[in-house]
């Protein structure tokens, strides 16, 4: 079903209207009536009376013409009958306003459970309940209850699980001078969640980006399957809280215990092209970074200023977010140095010294954005002591106008430029109050520009016949691609001498119990064992040690391994979360690999693209190229692994984990050392 009713009605009707100025059902029409919506408003209370001029009807009967929106204000307990009423008169869509349901208990949840039974009976789509209602600045549209002036307009729409949250950020937009296209509060979002309204909401086209405040997604993988589609349109930000919140129960193995609560939303807004902000604040400077600004061709800025101070604030904060400094041409410079004094610095950063005039912020920052080093330009402007500020920013806002790389300003100061800053908003140019929240947007865009240039991810296809059910982890991870140093299992000193010979030598023995998932910890491991002997004794002496340090462990026996050529270790693992499914890892392995935390994670199904990039966010990855002494081995089994345990994961529901440590890399191929599936 289209959602064009709830967003753009031809008729809305308050169910719980009210006169009394203490009630919400007042201030819902007030917001109607008085906020220049061009439809048709009803009002509904079953005690009748009048409103603004307008008749109260007691009952949607009553309607002199049909609504296709309710806005439903009406305690709790009144709802399921009241929705019941919207359904027998053809309205589609209803928000509930009240609260009173899940979040109030068991009581509450079984209230709400049934209004959802109910809307899927008579096919009316549902938005709350707990939650404000949606705003349209545009059409205009208010279904809120929040108390005049109207949200801002603008370009930016916001979708928030916090009600009070998103009104705290309407009356802040007005402070830091931007506006809304949409906002949308979901409230308990017993039917429409945040994936259904991405659409509908990127869609508009007065909306340029989508913000999103977010406490938990319902369905993870239709989240990451919509977003990715979504976000080729629509720049896409979000504040994802309750980073701190206790996550996953730790696995036994090291995927597990690394793979912390809010990794699987970092890997799934990486895979979609979701940038994921720190604080609402970042979120908002990166919203109007993306709204207001082209897109960078690279990461190389240019920073332009009047005093060296700020500028090296700028400088640090730049290289912090991962931007450079672009290495200007010597034209720019010999050019730079015949608009400013001789004491100026005509390299990046370019000071041009307290004294710099509007037309040489104007000529130098044309310059610098006409050097193709230069991929975007962060400008330092102050109170200037002799020169109108306001002029400044004025003559900046023309060569902005024209530029087809971003230009953030960073206005610093208060009262002294205030003037300057209301010139800025007016252009439609954001100004940042510091560096550093300046810099952090730059980055926004270069991420942005970067996600978009990507080609387009694609798993690579499933093999033609899929392994027989019943294999060990051995077995299915070699029937995937992953070569393994195959394990035999000896239950007595004989037979591990039996099995040493028939392995070869050297070999390596490792006890086996199901209790213990990391055996180096308790010396259940040895090397270069070199003939029988070695292996009887070898046999002895790790039965004789795990009695000693885990009495209570259950013992299988011990394993026969041969020894595989050193190279370079790493780690591959899989842990399946419930939200979003398999959640690929990468990292330096062996036994520091929870000390060491190099890792990086990706959702599966994992593409060529992002299992590089996953090598590339790591240590582990880097030196697999070789770095001084170290000699470059076979980085493209590792992709090829990763690419199969990622498949495997897929194909594989029943699986839970998996983790290959370590993965031995060679200059020709690659070996699973140890491999572990629940």
């Amino acid at each position: 079903m289209s959602l064009e009713g709830l967003f753009s009605p031809r008729s809305v009707v308050v169910l719980g209207a009210s006169s009394d100025p203490g009630k919400l059902g007042y201030a819902v029409a007030r917001n109607l009536l008085h906020g220049g919506y061009r439809g048709q408003v009803h009002l509904v209370n079953p005690r009748g009376g009048s409103l603004f001029g307008q008749a109260i009807y007691t009952s949607l009967q009553d309607l002199p013409s049909p609504a296709e929106l309710a806005v439903l204000i009406v305690p709790a307990a009144a709802t399921p009958q009241a929705l019941r009423e919207c359904a027998a008169a053809g309205i589609r869509f209803a928000i509930i306003a009240s609260g009173g349901f899940r979040e109030t208990g068991p009581q509450g949840a079984a209230l709400e459970a049934g209004c959802l039974e109910i809307a899927r009976q008579h096919d009316l789509r549902l938005l709350g309940p707990n939650c404000i209602g949606i705003a349209d600045t545009h059409l205009p549209l208010d279904t809120t209850f929040l108390p005049p002036p109207a949200p801002p307009k603008g370009n930016i729409a916001f979708i928030s699980h916090s009600g009070a949250f998103c009104a705290a950020m309407i009356d802040w937009s007005r402070q830091e001078g931007f506006g809304f296209s949409r906002l949308v509060s979901l409230g308990n979002q017993v039917d429409l969640t945040e994936t259904d309204l991405l659409a509908p909401v990127a869609a508009d086209p007065n909306t340029r980006v989508l913000a999103l405040y977010l406490e938990g997604i319902p369905d993870g993988r239709r989240f990451v399957s919509e977003t990715t589609r979504v976000s080729r349109a629509r720049p896409i930000v979000v504040l994802k809280v309750g980073r701190s919140a206790a996550g996953q129960q730790a696995a036994a193995s090291h995927t597990g215990a690394l793979a912390g609560s809010e990794t699987a939303y970092d890997a799934a807004f990486a895979k979609c092209g979701v940038l994921r902000a720190n604080s609402a604040e970042e979120m908002f400077d990166w919203a109007r970074a993306l709204a207001a600004c082209p897109l960078p061709n690279g990461r190389n800025m240019a920073i332009l200023t009047n005093a060296g101070g700020p500028g090296v604030i700028a400088a640090d904060a730049l290289a912090a977010n991962g931007l450079g400094l672009a290495s200007l041409s010597p034209e720019t410079t010999s050019r730079l140095r015949e608009l400013l004094p001789p004491a100026a610095s005509s390299q990046n950063p370019v000071d041009m010294l307290a004294a710099a005039s509007p037309e040489q912020y104007a000529g130098c920052l044309s310059l610098l954005l006409e050097d193709k080093q230069v991929h975007g330009a962060l400008v330092i402007l102050p109170p200037s002591p002799n020169h109108p500020t306001e002029e400044i920013a004025r003559q900046l806002a023309r060569v902005i106008h024209n530029s087809q790389k971003p230009v953030l300003i960073c206005l610093m100061g208060s009262e002294l430029v205030k003037p300057a800053r209301q010139v800025l908003i007016n252009a439609g140019f954001p100004p940042y109050p510091f560096p550093e929240r300046a810099a952090s947007a730059l980055a926004a865009l270069a991420r942005r520009a970067e996600f978009l240039s990507a080609p387009i991810s694609r798993p690579p296809g499933s093999p033609a016949q899929k392994p027989s059910p019943g294999l060990s982890a051995e077995e299915l991870a070699a029937a995937y691609g992953i070569p393994i140093a195959r394990l035999r299992l000896a239950a007595s000193r004989e037979q591990a001498a039996m099995l040493a010979a028939e392995v070869g030598f050297p070999i390596v023995l490792k006890i086996a119990s199901p209790d213990i998932s990391h055996k180096s910890d308790v010396g259940g491991v040895l090397l270069n064992i070199q003939d029988e002997e070695q292996a009887r004794q070898g046999f002895d002496r790790l039965i004789k040690i795990v009695a000693s340090a885990r009495p209570a462990a259950r013992l299988e026996g011990v394993t026969i391994q041969r020894q595989v050529p050193p190279g370079q270790e790493v780690i591959l693992g899989m842990l399946r979360d419930p939200q979003f499914g398999p959640l690929l890892m990468f990292g330096s392995g062996g036994v520091e690999v929870e000390g060491l935390k190099d890792i990086a994670f990706g959702l599966a199904p994992l593409s060529t693209p992002e299992a590089e990039k996953m090598l590339t966010e790591t240590w582990a990855g880097k030196k697999l190229d070789g770095f001084r002494s170290i000699p470059a081995v076979d980085k493209q089994a590792v992709i090829n692994a990763l690419l199969n345990l990622s498949r495997l994961a897929i194909e594989n529901p029943h699986i839970n984990e998996i983790e290959i440590n370590p993965l031995r890399v060679h200059s020709t191929g690659i070996v699973a050392v140890d491999v572990r599936m629940v």
